[in-house]
């Protein structure tokens, strides 16, 4: 460490002794966040990116991603803390009460930020007020999947299957509260029909009995999904992006499908607390922004059905806002709940 970083280090030989500990302890306060990092040092120490899910899942896979690339052309120090539970929701709650220092950032999603502010009868946190958007990372569709010996070749003969036996045909969920679960209600909603909604713990499970013909179809993650449509054990109808996927361009949208204007995506959008200063946001803003343009990490969401997205801090914050409002109208008119 150089010494201008203290200037009271630059003792008199006989006091160095001294001098030497109370750099030490300087710096071990430093590093901790007992001291605060002048304007112009930031970051004076590790940066925490909270990922409020398990490792080894999509949102950690990302984050784990653009956080070594904004890393790496930075020199900083980034630390992914994986903080799951209660869907998202304890995870974005460390991050909404954590010091606005500049320190800590987490990355939200659909559900935790659009779906279950609405969905849920409390938050411990509130979406709209006590955190900053940052940065729009990337989005996901889901993808409408039957068994692939199923006799509905199409996104219409499955609402024309659900018309003539108005509660019988079975919807499998991944989870309740996610996108595939929305995604479902929306289709159900526009399309007029009455299914059984099935949940289940994970998509593993969901897609298990899928194939075992316990249930009749279900919204999956490209993830989830993908290499059993490309191994011909299930059959994908629909994709519920704007626009259809590139790892999946035989498939129709939803929207295209007889829905315009239908579109249910999994988003990443990086949050910080709520007073963060401007420049530090902007700082990571930018960071992201340069990480979405290396070709390692357009190849990667590409591979795994993702968009990637950018923008600025006003890009994200209109974003989220209009996703916000147009979650909140869906359970709204459909009266979806969680029972």
């Amino acid at each position: 460490m150089k010494h201008s970083s203290f200037p009271h280090c630059a003792a008199r030989p006989a006091n160095r002794r001294q001098a030497i500990a109370a750099c030490a302890l300087m710096a071990m306060a430093v590093a901790s966040g007992g001291v605060s990092a002048q304007p112009g040092e930031w970051p004076a120490k590790s940066i925490r990116m909270v990922v409020p899910f398990t490792p080894g899942g999509g949102t950690d896979t990302v984050t784990r991603q653009i956080s070594e690339r904004m890393a790496t052309a930075n020199r900083w120090i980034i630390v992914v803390d994986n903080k799951p539970g209660a869907g998202g929701n304890i995870g974005l709650d460390a991050v909404a009460k954590a010091p606005a220092d500049g320190y800590t950032f987490g990355m939200g999603q659909t559900a935790n930020l659009a779906i279950n502010p609405s969905l849920l009868p409390s938050m411990p946190f509130n979406a709209k007020t006590d955190l900053l958007p940052v940065a729009l990372v990337a989005s996901q569709p889901v993808v409408l999947v039957v068994p692939a010996d199923s006799p509905w070749k199409s996104l219409q003969d499955l609402i024309a299957a659900a018309k003539a036996q108005p509660g019988a045909i079975k919807q499998g969920l991944a989870s309740t509260g996610t996108v595939g679960h929305l995604a479902g209600e929306m289709l159900s909603y526009k399309a007029k029909i009455d299914v059984l909604n099935v949940p289940y713990k994970g998509a593993a499970p969901a897609v298990t009995d899928l194939l075992g013909k316990q249930t009749h179809y279900m919204f999956g993650t490209p993830q989830a999904v993908y290499p059993m449509i490309k191994g011909q054990r299930l059959r994908a109808l629909a994709v519920t992006s704007a626009k259809r996927l590139a790892i999946l361009p035989q498939v129709p949208t939803v929207a295209e499908s007889g829905f315009p204007g239908f579109e249910a995506v999994d988003w990443k959008l990086i949050v910080a607390p709520k007073n963060t200063p401007a420049a530090l946001a902007q700082k990571i803003n930018a960071a992201v922004n340069t990480g979405l343009q290396d070709p390692a990490v357009l190849k990667q969401l590409q591979s795994e059905g993702s968009t990637p997205m950018g923008g600025s801090l006003q890009d994200a914050q209109a974003y989220l806002q209009k996703e916000q409002a147009s979650w909140a109208a869906l359970i709204r008119d459909a009266k979806i709940t969680l029972e």
